[in-house]
């Protein structure tokens, strides 16, 4: 099938959930744990950045701290997209259900190495590696789901896979708060618990399916020359790199003020309560965004591909500006959170619905992988931008309403790339 083709599809009967098989639920099941662990892995820096950076800085420069984050963050960023890249070609290469395996066992390595950093400089090498490793995982999971699932099913299928990310990340921000009080050290047994996901790989091993679909498609020799080789596929990657790159730009940069913020906002309050507060609003950004991830599947489906993102990066927009400008009560932030993460991070079920439905499938975990992961190259620097504007400005929430603003750019692209719900991805 043509990318311009326009799909007949007949109407189905029945509940859509009757259409999905054992098998499915099965690769479903891999793909969000994979994912989850990748959130894990995440969101475990942006929770321990400042006690880590606390313990592992030297004293002169305890000052420039922010700056430091936004480093940590960056350089991971970059080791994600290279990773991301890569792994993306050599999915549509070997399987899907390899790069998967060998994905999960590096990140689960070099995170448990990550709790061992003595220094600075061994922070950001295994921050680096780490990042290298974790790249391929959502685009493996991601092209498995779309070649597998129903087409009435698989943009809800896709939103509870990226849903995985959310309920990682709340697994760090909770563990954080069972072990933040053991210590200078504590954000180390974070990063061991790091660890656990390599055990993950038997069961990907001896319950998952490669996909046919791409068996079938094999013979296509995956780059990203190829990909930007025919004009339709060249304006698709365009058009949503540019939707990739402020929306995830900016999400890393508003996620990671979101600590800084409630410190902030702690200490104006007189509370002592901080590492738990902090805890607080990473698990209330992080239960926003499941419910994000989850109902996008469903309103995709609703209301289309195209209106469903621009209501995700309006939102987005809207409640980064109402929490970080409009909010001064520590309790009331933990609350705007929540819906600050149904938005921003909520928004990143939209790539793992929307871009497999644009490529074809040998090409498909190359584009959709260089589309989701490069953009991180350049939004690498929004986290080190974001740490010289606090700096500059005098603290997080100018930053991050500045920064935050960044979502509406992509919301100008939209009307430029196809609608897809209800067809066959293609072949």
């Amino acid at each position: 099938m043509s990318l311009d083709e326009e799909a007949t599809v007949q109407p189905a009967t029945g509940r859509w959930y009757r259409e999905v098989t054992r098998t499915n639920w099965r690769t479903l099941g891999a793909a969000f744990l994979g994912w989850g662990f990748d959130g894990y892995e995440t969101y475990a820096l942006v929770v321990v950045l400042i006690p880590m950076l606390g313990q592992l800085l030297p004293a002169h420069e305890l000052a420039n701290l922010p700056l430091w984050g936004g480093i940590a963050v960056g350089i991971t960023l970059v080791g994600w997209a290279v990773g991301g890249v890569v792994g993306g070609m050599v999915a549509d290469r070997v399987g899907r259900k390899r790069v998967m395996i060998a994905s999960i066992a590096a990140y689960s390595a070099f995170a448990g190495l990550t709790a061992l950093s003595f220094n600075l400089e061994s922070l950001l090498v295994l921050r680096f590696l780490t990042g290298l490793s974790l790249g391929s995982e959502w685009g493996t999971g991601t092209a498995l789901i779309a070649e597998t699932w129903p087409t009435r099913a698989r943009a809800k299928a896709a939103g509870f896979m990226q849903s995985g990310f959310g309920f990682g990340a709340l697994l760090a921000s909770a563990t954080w708060l069972l072990l933040g009080g053991l210590g200078p050290s504590a954000w180390r047994w974070v990063f061991l618990c790091g660890a656990v996901p390599a055990l993950f790989t038997l069961y990907v091993r001896r319950n998952v399916s490669e996909s046919a679909v791409w068996s079938d498609a094999r013979t296509a020799r995956p780059s990203p020359r190829r990909v930007f080789a025919e004009p339709a596929l060249r304006s698709r990657v365009l058009l949503t790199l540019v939707l990739s790159l402020f929306s995830i730009g900016a999400y890393y940069t508003v996620s990671t003020s979101l600590p800084l913020f409630v410190r902030q906002l702690a200490a104006a309050g007189g509370r002592s309560d901080v590492n738990h507060l902090i805890s607080l609003s990473g698990a209330n950004y992080n239960l926003g965004s499941i419910v994000g991830y989850i109902v996008g599947g469903f309103v995709a489906d609703r209301i289309g591909r195209r209106r469903y993102i621009a209501v995700y990066l309006v939102g987005s927009v809207i409640s980064t500006l109402v929490l970080y400008l409009g909010v001064h009560d520590v309790g009331l932030a933990l609350a705007v959170a929540a819906v600050n993460g149904f938005f921003t991070l909520g928004m990143f079920a939209a790539f793992a619905i929307y871009l497999p439905e644009l490529f074809p499938s040998g090409l498909r975990a190359t584009a959709i992988s260089f589309v989701f992961n490069s953009t991180r190259l350049v939004a690498a620097a929004g986290p080190v931008v974001f740490g010289t504007l606090v700096l500059a400005l005098g603290g997080p929430a100018q930053a991050a309403a500045i920064i935050g603003c960044l979502y509406v750019v992509g919301v100008a692209v939209l009307p430029f790339l196809p609608e897809t719900a209800g067809r066959p991805i293609p072949r």
